[in-house]
């Protein structure tokens, strides 16, 4: 089962946030998941037109996605999956 894991900056938003595991294979499904858990984290994660937003990364394996757009990259079994939105600001 994939494992995904957030930073600090989602949690701030959304305190009862934890680790979790999943049967999910794809990312929309994951995030799917997680909204229903915590509605609203979809849009901190993604633009209105579905895309990654420009300061949040997801990692899987240590390896950043290559798709942003659709999302497209698989997860196996036994996938660690960061999920990670950058602060920004002075």
């Amino acid at each position: 089962m994939p494992a995904i894991h957030f930073t600090q900056a989602l949690k701030r938003f959304f305190p009862d946030l934890k680790p979790f595991s999943t049967d999910h294979l794809s990312i929309p499904d994951v995030l799917q998941e997680m909204e229903k858990k915590h509605p609203g984290i979809k849009g901190y994660i993604l633009d209105d037109q579905g895309h990654l937003r420009k300061h949040v990364n997801i990692f899987i394996n240590g390896q950043m996605i290559s798709d942003r757009e659709q999302l497209s990259d698989k997860l196996d079994k036994g996938a660690e999956v960061y999920i990670m939105q950058a602060l920004s600001g002075g």
